[in-house]
């Protein structure tokens, strides 16, 4: 039995993304990038081509969510995230499209932002999808946010609806990462006989990290998997990915496949923290929109792929290897940010 029908046996499931989704070479950035002593190999997994609201990664995830939640004959999908969060705009495509309601909680976590950050980009889509709006103050309390999310549903079911949360702290189980574990099945059966050295994608809340890295090791891929930290320093997000994928192989009734050398971290490119730009994230954007046209947004994908830039800066890769970047979406929320405007980015 392959990995992805025994996870799918075992668990309720909704098809949501539009997969597999596409793996591609970036030969401009590969001969941009070139390492001293010859060429890398960097390829591009497309999950911002998911479909689901714009796409993004968040769609294998909420597969499972929302095939929990319906499941339960839930009528109304509730989650929270930052005021500029792909998760929380996906979350509303997935229930519009599954014909559910959607009540969802922004939080602070990004001060002093212009007018843009608050009705351009995700804020714009999740209004166009007609989502009703809770605000939380603290931008930095998982647990709290998610406290307040069941105390909505509790009044929704007083109200006689039937709420689903989909939670943010790692106090839950991590079943949207399963959604990963089948991408990395999905990876693997694209690469055929390429073997893929390592795989670079942002590490925020650990779910797509901890899939991704968990699915692979499962498969027998040793693969690395480099996170690039978008929210917290690598020190803090070291034990919450080890805990989310000991918590999979727990629910998969696997044995523990990811041990402390397997969870590699890179927080170079964080300062001064979440949703904010840098030099090197400014120049990761430019320069990859300018080689392939790909697009990245500041806060996600952008981070990452500065890592990226950083990892190849530092050598750590072998000329010849292949490396892929995970591209997670997020581009709507370039258009919070207008100071992208004002940079012209490299020559």
């Amino acid at each position: 039995m392959t990995l992805s029908k025994k996870i799918k046996q075992k668990f309720a499931h909704v098809s949501l993304a539009h997969t597999p989704t596409p793996l591609e070479r970036l030969n401009n950035l590969s001969s941009v990038l070139k390492h001293p002593d010859g060429e890398i190999n960097l390829w591009v997994k497309r999950d911002d081509c998911t479909g689901l609201g714009a796409g993004g990664n968040k769609a294998r995830q909420l597969e499972f969510y929302a095939g929990e939640a319906l499941a339960q004959s839930a009528d109304t999908l509730l989650t929270t995230g930052a005021v500029q969060s792909n998760h929380v705009r996906m979350t509303v495509a997935a229930a519009r499209k599954l014909g559910m309601s959607c009540e969802v909680q922004q939080e602070s976590r990004v001060a002093d932002r212009p007018t843009e950050y608050y009705r351009s980009g995700n804020p714009f889509l999740v209004h166009m999808m007609g989502a009703t709006l809770h605000t939380y103050p603290e931008g930095e309390d998982e647990e709290g946010a998610d406290h307040a999310l069941y105390d909505i549903a509790g009044r929704l079911k007083l109200a006689g609806k039937s709420p689903y949360v989909v939670p943010l702290s790692p106090a839950h189980p991590p079943i949207g990462a399963l959604g990963y574990m089948l991408a990395a099945e999905e990876l693997l059966e694209q690469a055929g006989d390429i073997k893929i050295d390592s795989v670079i994608l942002a590490s925020g809340s650990g779910t797509t990290h901890s899939g991704l890295l968990t699915g692979l090791r499962a498969l027998g891929s040793q693969a690395k998997v480099y996170g690039i930290c978008v929210r917290r320093s690598a020190e803090l997000q070291r034990p919450r990915i080890a805990e989310r994928c000991k918590t999979l192989c727990q629910m998969l009734g696997l044995p523990l496949l990811v041990n402390e050398a397997d969870i590699l971290l890179d927080d170079r490119t964080l300062a001064p923290g979440y949703g904010k730009l840098n030099d090197a994230v400014y120049r990761a954007i430019f320069t990859t929109a300018k080689a392939e046209g790909i697009l990245l947004d500041p806060t996600y994908t952008g981070k990452a792929m500065a890592g990226l830039y950083g990892l190849l800066e530092s050598r750590v890769f072998a000329a010849g290897q292949n490396i892929v970047f995970l591209h997670t979406g997020g581009l709507p929320g370039a258009f919070g940010y207008p100071e992208l405007m004002e940079y012209s980015g490299p020559s």
